[in-house]
């Protein structure tokens, strides 16, 4: 059996089983681009346009969260490239800083970030399929404990437990074989790419626009903490790039495939959103755009009616279950690198022997985001991830760095150009991120970072237990 780090890549001459190289390059961009672009189009640019003010800075912003998650791409390429294992980032870092931060971030995008992306794009699945089930808002209980968003009581919602049932459904899919779960994203991602190009054309083309709404303006936050308010929106809009590297064990042809995906999926990414924002504010004022909490549902309601707000509903609906279904696909595959390597529960690293997926690392990973789906709303969830994922992001990142220097007889099949500006880059703008968010929410930062120490205790004790 091939063993790359302790985690088993081939099928074994005793019968093991293990993973297998089954997604090809489209699956790999599909994975890129589907897992990217969920809710946050649809939703993050009215609070973008309330910290920044006017039009031109919320595509400053755009752009530059684009850039930053150009320049990750970049450098996840040359990880990826050299190191196409299971779990991705949590790889990187167990090779340039040790098993250790390795761990931490296993164990936090396990029940933090990744996790929790998954509970976010389930609550924004809620949100839009209430346009047609306006009973999902309604409130099935309330818990009156300090536990809810903001720290009040938690409401638990009708509309939570539809959005847990697509999560399972979709562990289901993934369950039965990466193949399977590949094609789905696939076939869905074109389908989402396709209705979000209908919306632009409808937004630009409609007749109803004006260029004079890119100079309208309202009061904001603005100057620093608003600029950063805005940029936490837009990377949460563009997360998901870097969940490629997760499933680095299973693309074909890898020291190709994974650099060349990561680019050309950023890239569309990049490409789509900022359209997509062209469309909302030649049709939309930024006043408009700021009290509207589906902007583009706002926007093809003006142009073609209550059909046009209900199309975009549906457009949402698949764009949501794709980026779940990619979430999933991918982020399953951490718990399942780090229980391989001895430092997470022993069964969460079996693959199943006849669909060659890692089947209870799905079903934990899954089952965990559908009970974050009950902790909180949208906004809440995402600050609390965003924050504990640029965290990992910007240790990851700055592996190419150490292993630069720590692993210099590394194969490195690509290599990140304009090396060492564009990671170090990367890493600076992570920090100002994090300390913007940390003095915005600090709530939600905190309870990220408590998640994260909490695993301590949990790395020595499986440590032991490796060792014995």
């Amino acid at each position: 059996m091939q063993i790359e780090s302790g985690i088993p890549i081939g099928r074994g001459a005793a019968g093991v089983t293990t993973l297998r190289r089954a997604l090809g390059v489209w699956a790999a961009v599909a994975i890129v681009v589907g897992t990217t672009i969920g809710s946050g189009i649809f939703l993050v640019p009215k609070a973008m346009v309330q910290q920044v003010g006017t039009p031109a800075m919320v595509f400053v912003v755009w752009g530059v969260g684009g850039l930053l998650a150009l320049f990750g791409a970049l450098t996840a390429s040359e990880l990826s490239a050299a190191m196409p294992e299971a779990g991705g980032g949590y790889v990187y870092l167990r090779e340039a800083y040790g098993p250790f931060w390795g761990f931490v971030y296993g164990w936090t995008m396990m029940w933090v970030a990744q996790s929790g992306s998954v509970a976010t794009l389930g609550t924004a699945f809620f949100y839009y399929l209430a346009n047609f089930f306006p009973g999902l808002e309604g409130t099935l209980c309330v818990i009156r404990l300090p536990i809810g968003p903001g720290g009040g009581p938690l409401e638990i919602r009708d509309g939570q437990l539809a959005s847990i049932g697509v999560i399972l459904l979709l562990a289901a899919v993934n369950y039965f074989g990466v193949r399977f779960g590949g094609g789905v994203q696939v076939a869905v991602t074109a389908v989402k790419i396709s209705l979000i190009l209908a919306i632009i054309g409808v937004g630009i083309f409609g007749g109803v626009g004006q260029a004079a709404n890119y100079s309208s303006a309202i009061p904001a936050v603005g100057g620093f903490v608003g600029f950063f308010g805005a940029l936490v929106a837009a990377l949460w809009a563009y997360d998901g790039w870097f969940n490629l590297t997760f499933v680095g064990s299973e693309i074909k042809n890898p020291q190709r495939n994974l650099p060349l995906s990561l680019v050309l999926g950023t890239g569309i990414v990049i490409s789509l959103y900022v359209l997509t924002n062209l469309a909302y504010f030649y049709v939309l004022s930024a006043g408009q755009v700021a009290s509207s909490d589906r902007v583009a549902a706002e926007m093809m309601r003006k142009i073609l009616g209550a059909p046009g707000a209900a199309a975009v509903s549906v457009a949402a609906l698949i764009s949501i279950f794709a980026a779940l279904n990619g979430s999933i696909l991918a982020g399953s595959r951490i718990p399942y690198a780090l229980a391989a390597d001895g430092l997470f529960f022993r069964s969460v690293a079996r693959v199943h022997p006849q669909h060659r997926t890692p089947g209870v690392a799905i079903l934990a990973m899954s089952g965990w985001g559908a009970v974050l789906v009950l902790s909180g709303r949208y906004e809440q969830l995402y600050t609390l991830v965003i924050f504990a994922i640029w965290i990992l992001y910007a240790m990851s990142i700055a592996a190419v760095i150490v292993l630069r220097r720590k692993r210099p007889d590394l194969a490195r099949p690509y290599r990140v150009p304009g090396y060492p500006i564009v990671p170090v880059l990367f890493v600076a703008m992570a920090i100002a991120l994090l300390f913007s968010t940390l003095i915005e929410s600090p709530r939600e930062s905190l309870m990220g970072l408590a998640f994260i120490f909490v695993g301590v205790p949990f790395y020595f004790h499986w440590k032991r237990r490796r060792l014995v």
